[in-house]
């Protein structure tokens, strides 16, 4: 469930009126297209852009709903998954919720430390003996690396996923945790919660609009 302070309707009005902008210009376009002398392809790129920025925010908003009760950390988080998804370092992290998680991850290395995006960054780098699992955040602590978790056999309709995706995936439709990915083939960062993978779209965006003036 989202932090009650949490206010959903606002952000969809946002979105509603983003949405409807990006209709009216797709309208826009199929009336011209009778015109000779009109081409629509600067217009496909500002569609482009304005999706990208309505996904953007609807991703970062309800990802940030989802961990602000849970940790108060969520900026190293965001920052940790914008410099991975840059250069392409794969990486699982499970950011525990209100559900135990004692003997659905199994093989975990203790490490007991506070949350920072360096520390964060430095465990999934590659060649680190910790990289391959997932990291356990509790709080505004790591509390382990390496950790192995259930991996789903639910096909995803229209995709292909690696392990880590899987894993994400498995983990998510045994609890409540939500659990951050960076895949190492494409960078693209997403997150499985309640049993499902969402893209995590404009991170970069995010993280910019958090930081200190």
């Amino acid at each position: 469930m989202l932090h009650p302070e949490c206010d959903v309707s606002p952000m969809r009005e946002q979105l509603k009126q983003q949405m409807r902008h990006i209709a009216d210009e797709l309208q826009r376009s199929l009336d011209e297209m009778n015109d000779e002398d009109y081409c629509m392809l600067s217009q496909f790129d500002d569609i482009r852009e304005a999706f990208r920025q309505v996904q953007a925010k609807a991703a970062s908003f309800y990802l940030q709903c989802y961990l602000s009760a849970f940790t108060n950390n969520f900026m190293d988080l965001s920052i940790c998954i914008q410099h991975l998804s840059e250069r392409r370092h794969g990486a699982l992290i499970v950011v525990q919720r209100n559900d135990p998680l004692d003997g659905i991850l199994h093989s975990g290395i203790p490490m007991q430390a506070n949350l920072s995006y360096p520390l964060l960054e430095s465990v999934f780098y590659p060649g680190n003996p910790l990289h391959d699992g997932a990291v356990l955040i509790h709080s505004d602590r790591i509390v382990s690396a390496a950790n192995v978790l259930p991996v789903s056999h639910v096909a995803v309709t229209g995709k292909k996923i690696g392990t880590r995706h899987r894993a994400a995936i498995g983990l998510a439709e045994q609890t409540d945790a939500l659990i951050l990915v960076v895949s190492e083939e494409t960078g693209d960062a997403s997150f499985a919660f309640k049993g499902k993978l969402h893209p995590l779209s404009g991170i970069d965006a995010l993280v910019e609009e958090g930081m200190p003036q």
